[in-house]
């Protein structure tokens, strides 16, 4: 994909939310707060800051898990747990996870003007039609810097999120196509990898395979067609599309200064206990 503004700023803000995806010291804190499993950990804490919501609206939102994956931990989550103490812990694990990644920089002058320069941009977002945003939009922002940045480069992740799945949706493409259609390509994950990691079965892969196979968007080897590539290249340019406007408008020299404090932040998040590359979300390393 080209190097739009908006997915270049997704490579550096990403890694740096999306470290309590990864970080191993998740399983143990999320079970100190009541959550069993990391998945039911993963699922209430993503979704608590929309409140104490059913498995049909985290699988809606959520977009490509299978839906009786989600309801393995969504709602008894509610009954283990809260979700005041599933976004606490979460925080938690993010804390845990920056302190021991970025070391003594935490409270560095870089983190701290990386957080302002990103809650500057975040206060130009809109939350219609964007549920994942919205919610955590009205959390409060922590009090420390590593985890203001944190909670700032989390809002702009659900933003693009919200938006990448209004592009789905609006070109017919379910959670479970886009999985496939992302397998079809040959780059990130493995397909298998991927089916595991969102709950589908085999069974249901080859349906929703051949489903796209009758669309015209993948060839008989479920690789994608000219029509397949077109089609997901026009996902990708309307993802991007969705999250420009605030990139845009934010002043190019402190839009600029933000990026280079992201890109030295997101580096050092690259290790076996961090962010791995490829990885489930499918974002690139730091451009």
């Amino acid at each position: 994909m080209e190097q739009t503004l908006a997915r270049r700023a997704w490579t550096l803000f990403e890694p740096v939310h999306a470290i309590v995806f990864f970080a191993p010291e998740a399983t143990e804190i999320y079970k100190a707060a009541g959550l069993r499993g990391g998945w039911m950990g993963y699922f209430a804490s993503r979704s608590a800051a929309m409140g104490a919501v059913g498995a049909e609206v985290v699988t809606a939102v959520f977009h490509n898990f299978r839906p009786a994956m989600v309801a393995r931990a969504i709602p008894d989550a509610w009954t283990f747990s809260s979700p005041e103490r599933a976004l606490e812990a979460r925080r938690a694990v993010a804390d845990s996870a920056l302190r021991r990644l970025w070391a003594d920089d935490v409270a560095s002058a870089d983190v701290t003007e990386a957080a302002a320069l990103a809650l500057e941009v975040v206060a130009g977002l809109h939350g219609d039609g964007r549920p994942l945003f919205a919610a955590h939009a009205g959390l409060a922002v922590p009090a420390a810097p590593h985890l203001a940045l944190w909670h700032a480069c989390g809002l702009l992740r659900e933003h693009r999120f919200d938006g990448h799945v209004a592009a789905l949706t609006v070109n017919g493409i379910g959670g479970l196509d886009a999985l496939v259609i992302a397998s079809a390509t040959g780059s990130g994950m493995d397909a298998d990898t991927m089916q595991h990691l969102r709950g589908w079965t085999g069974e249901e892969c080859e349906n929703a395979a051949r489903g796209l196979r009758e669309r015209g968007i993948l060839d008989s080897d479920n690789l994608l067609t000219e029509q397949g590539r077109s089609l997901k290249d026009s996902v990708e340019a309307t993802t991007d599309a969705l999250a420009t406007d605030v990139w845009e408008a934010t002043d190019e020299a402190k839009r600029e200064r933000l990026f280079s404090l992201l890109r030295r932040l997101a580096v050092r998040l690259e290790a076996p206990d961090g962010i791995r590359y490829p990885n489930p979300i499918g974002v690139p390393r730091p451009a």
